[in-house]
């Protein structure tokens, strides 16, 4: 890159492909029709195929369809706003013939936003009701996150229809996002007056090109757009929409930010617990005095006792009155949340709530009225017991919202690192800087020149252009040191630029920015379920019926005792009678056991350690790899990019016969020209360097053709009408070219030294050698020592020779090492240590790394890594540097501890709370749980689980090495 001038500003950095440009409308209404294919049995002839052509042709929304009567085929294209794959296959087989399922699929996803979910059985309900829908292949359901992630068949059934089944399971669903989501900007216009501004607007941006889809909100006079960013961006569409405009009218569009759909979704959802408590207090605080206090205080209370009717008094009808719009307003909710649940054949914590406290209100409603038409009668009312119930465990859900929403709070910090705006630089048509201009960061498109001073924060993805300067990127990769960067680095959106002031090309905007990959990363890792949680899955399923059962048997094993006198009369509590007794323990234990926290103990745990570890530079992907993390018990080591700095260069050569170095280095070079492999960066900068030290500045290498890469050993070319071969030992014998004892013996040499020796033969002949150096990272040694100590055993496994990968285990401590291992047979040693019951680890860079990194239990990519291998692992770490390793597998042993220590909490409450609640300690200490008090106990152990797993904010690294240098170039391993 061109460090001096700034023409090159000017030029895009992504240039499109050839022939993209003329052929854009194409895409575009691809995008916007779908195609279907079916197997069609019972075409005999090619008539046939014309009926069945001419009848889908004239549906509403079939753009073109192509039978072939050989084949058994129809492919259908069609816009799906019109008609459906449905329809069309309904109207094939009125024509008499078979059509067999849809052959290929396309597969969409959407995230919801689901409400109203309170414990792990409403979760399972939401996803069984998910997975029942026509067209859904996969649904989970995170209780936590509250949303669900659904992937489906958009040519079977739709968003809408997948909301409507939340909904008929007594859920509320809104949508967060869809696969088309990608890049949509929101837009609030000004000036619009009529309808036809309105599609004037709308068909100006439908015909832009680079638009994939339109739509309008008339209500909020926004409208948002869905682009290819690679075509257009919001500043075009901006521009779009004003030019539209035939004076005098004059349209303007801004910039509109949705609120955060989840953060008001929480914050009303608070509101509305915390009103729906105050307004219980309101009425259950005068109930509680009524029955509880004022009877106690003489003659303050005696006004109570004064009878209306018969044995009725004030205080019961007060009572009663004051009872009834708890029970049947502020805790309507619980009805509600029972029926459907009943309805869907589940039962949940709402089933529980509405039978103890129907069982208290509608026992007192009786005790009243009979009251009422008896002077003889007397009897005590329970209507503080509905009333405090339902107090109680709205105080309950209350505070476990507020402490849930802590639980995303290292997520929420990482949206909101990208600062609001930009500095954009125009240039006129030689290339220099014009003007600056402060726009909204969501206003930035590719290949846009930024500058960025000392002290504020890069607003996208990009690459330095001009300029010096240190960068924190500590909030995004933990990396505690600023960085170097200088023209041709890349900068991450939402780091910090420290101490010079550089000019930025953008790579990446909006949800394409390393920023949003992270928090989508860890969205979906807080999504996912965790095995541990298939625990609390399996007691869900029994423990509310269980729970039912208990508090029936409760009733029965005190009221029938009472009833025959089985037990002193004295044990009775005054102005109360045996049934009344059993039915307060009856009703005590089915309040006091909560299945909600059973629920939250894992996601919550998850929640934050995914939130946690994404802040210190180590991305978790999902439930599943954490929990097996924890069982790690030997980890597998490649070598180059990983244990070693994995920039390797050439230190030595050596030639074996007359030709000149600079012409082998040219051979080589040309040889390996094709490859991204590191060692053949390293032969290419030597060559570039000896040609500068021998006057030559030419960039031009020799053309190779028939160019092969042979794993593990090297690369074979045909460099200027030459076999040129640059490899290992095991290349040589592949081509059967022979190996001189010159030539081993200073093999032998470079090995012990730790040294790479790289042979390049000419025509089948040893001509020289390079030897080449990778050096050791700083923190391997350490981070070997430390996971031995953790009682894991480590394993280097690497493609290089035996001496070389022995003398660099022997540096950082490894004990057991494999070399000369092709990508495949990496996979292999794998799943060997597997079969002998290891939980195995691996730890790599490199595209030859991912069968490895999917073989492992758990795969551990190097951030400077490749993106296959990236994508391959389960656990990215973003520093690239080795003491990851060990957070990573730490953090999963506290979280797993942290979950177990949860299920404690959730379990305790019941196990020992149930007894007591049933009246165990009743006949010997004369202790018993009240309903109220039990209502207390349940609501407490969800808040107890939630702030359980919170202390996990508190995590800091084991083993923190400082001034560790991080490697900027990604690089495949050897």
């Amino acid at each position: 890159m061109e460090q001096n001038g700034e023409s090159h500003l000017k030029e895009p950095l992504l240039p499109a492909s050839s022939g993209a440009s003329p052929a854009r409308a194409s895409p575009k209404k691809e995008r916007k029709t779908r195609k279907v294919m079916f197997s069609v049995r019972g075409i005999s002839c090619a008539s046939c195929a014309v009926s069945i052509e001419t009848v889908v042709a004239g549906l509403k929304g079939v753009e073109s369809i192509q039978v072939s009567p050989l084949q058994g085929q129809a492919v259908v294209q069609y816009r799906p706003e019109e008609t459906d794959a449905r329809t069309i296959k309904e109207v094939i087989e009125e024509l008499n013939f078979e059509v067999d399922e849809l052959q290929e699929q396309e597969i969409a996803v959407c995230r919801l936003r689901i409400k109203g979910m309170a414990c792990t059985s409403c979760s399972e309900s939401v996803e069984r009701a998910l997975q029942m829908v026509p067209g859904v292949k996969k649904a989970a359901v995170g209780l936590a996150l509250e949303e669900a992630k659904v992937h489906y068949d958009p040519n079977v059934t739709s968003r809408d229809l997948i909301i409507e089944a939340v909904e008929d399971a007594g859920f509320g669903a809104d949508l967060i996002s869809s696969g088309d989501d990608v890049n949509k900007v929101h837009l609030k216009l000004e000036g619009v007056n009529s309808q036809e501004d309105t599609k004037l607007i709308q068909s100006v941006l439908e015909t832009a090109e680079g638009v994939n889809h339109v739509e309008w909100d008339t209500v909020e006079q926004t409208i948002k757009v869905a682009y290819d960013p690679d075509i257009t961006g919001p500043r075009l569409l901006i521009e779009c929409i004003q030019n539209a405009a035939q004076p005098p009218k004059c349209f303007n569009a801004t910039l509109h930010s949705p609120p955060k759909q989840r953060e008001a979704e929480r914050n009303h959802e608070i509101r509305n617990y915390r009103n729906q408590f105050l307004w219980s207090c309101l009425f259950t605080v005068p109930v509680f005095l009524f029955s509880m206090v004022l009877p106690m205080i003489s003659p303050f209370g005696d006004w109570l006792s004064y009878r209306i009717c018969n044995n009725m008094t004030i205080g019961m009808l007060l009572r009663w009155l004051l009872c009834s719009p708890v029970q049947f307003i502020v805790g309507w909710r619980f009805y509600i949340g029972a029926y459907h649940a009943l309805k869907r054949g589940y039962t949940n914590m709402d089933v529980l709530v509405a039978l103890g406290t129907n069982a208290a209100y509608f026992y007192s409603v009786y005790i009243v009225l009979k009251a009422l038409t008896s002077a003889s009668f007397e009897g005590q009312d329970f209507f503080e017991t509905s009333a405090m119930l339902v107090s109680f465990i709205l105080l309950g859900k209350y505070l476990e919202v507020v402490a849930k929403g802590k639980t995303s709070d290292a997520l929420s910090k990482l949206t909101e690192l990208a600062p609001e705006t930009a500095c954009l630089l125009s240039f006129d048509k030689d290339g220099n800087a014009i003007s600056e201009t402060e726009i909204s960061t969501q206003l930035l498109q590719r290949n846009d020149v930024i500058k960025i001073v000392p002290g504020t924060k890069v607003p996208v993805d990009g690459v330095v252009v001009k300029g010096q300067s240190h960068v924190n990127e500590s909030m995004i990769t933990g990396e505690a040191r600023p960085i170097a960067k200088k023209p041709g680095d890349r900068v991450i959106g939402g780091t910090v630029n420290d101490n010079g002031c550089i000019i930025v090309k953008a790579t990446h905007v909006g949800s394409e920015t390393a920023l949003s990959q992270i928090v989508q990363l860890v969205e979906a890792a807080q999504l996912a379920r965790a095995p541990v949680q298939k625990l609390a899955d399996k007691i869900s399923r029994f423990f509310v019926p269980t729970v039912v059962v208990a508090a029936f048997l409760t009733w029965l094993g005190w009221f029938i005792p009472g009833q025959f006198h089985l037990y002193p009369k004295q044990w009775i509590p005054k102005a109360m009678d045996s049934f009344e007794l059993a039915l307060q323990f009856g009703i005590s234990v089915l309040v006091v056991a909560c299945p909600c926290a059973l629920g939250l103990a894992t996601p919550t745990a998850v929640m934050v350690a995914t939130g946690k570890g994404a802040s210190q530079g180590v991305l978790i992907k999902g439930g599943n790899a954490l929990e097996k993390a924890h069982k790690i018990k030997a980890i597998i080591f490649d070598k180059t990019g990983t244990l070693t700095v994995g920039k390797p260069s050439v230190i030595q050569t050596k030639i074996f016969s007359k030709i000149p170095l600079l012409e082998l280095c040219d051979l080589a070079a040309g040889a390996e020209a094709n490859s991204e492999h590191p060692l053949s960066k390293a032969i290419f900068e030597h060559t570039k360097k000896l040609r500068e030290q021998y006057g030559s500045h030419s960039d031009h290498m020799m053309e190779s053709r028939d160019f092969e890469v042979h794993p593990g050993a090297g690369v074979s070319a045909n460099v200027e009408g030459k076999l040129v071969l640059v490899g290992n030992k095991r290349l040589m014998q592949e081509f059967e070219v022979p190996l001189s004892p010159e030539v081993e013996a200073y093999m032998s040499e470079m090995e012990e030294l730790a040294r790479t020796c790289v042979l390049v033969a000419i025509d089948k002949i040893i001509c020289g050698a390079l030897a080449v150096s990778d050096p050791l990272k700083p923190d391997a040694g350490r981070v070997i020592l430390y996971l031995k100590s953790m009682g894991i055993s480590c394993i280097m496994v690497t493609g290089d020779n035996w001496a070389t990968a022995k003398s660099i285990a022997k540096e950082v401590g490894i004990d057991q090492v494999f070399a000369e291992i092709d990508p495949v047979g990496k996979a292999e040693k794998i799943k060997d240590l597997q079969m002998q019951g290891l939980t195995v680890a691996m730890v790599g860079d490199g595209i030859n790394d991912s069968p490895a990194l999917a073989a492992a239990d758990v795969g551990m990519a190097i951030g400077a890594g490749t993106d296959v291998a990236i994508e391959a692992a389960d656990i990215v770490l973003m520093k690239s540097s080795l003491e990851d390793v060990i957070t990573a597998i730490d953090l999963s042993r506290k979280t797993l501890s942290r979950i177990r220590l949860n299920y404690v909490w959730a379990l305790g409450y019941n196990v020992l709370g149930m007894p007591v609640a049933a009246g165990v300690l009743f006949p010997f200490t004369g202790i018993r749980l009240p309903p109220w008090l039990a209502g207390a106990c349940m609501a407490a152990s969800s808040v107890s689980v939630v702030c359980s797993s919170l202390l996990l904010q508190l995590y800091k690294k084991p083993l923190h090495v400082e001034d560790v240098p991080r490697p900027t170039d990604s690089s495949d391993l050897v």
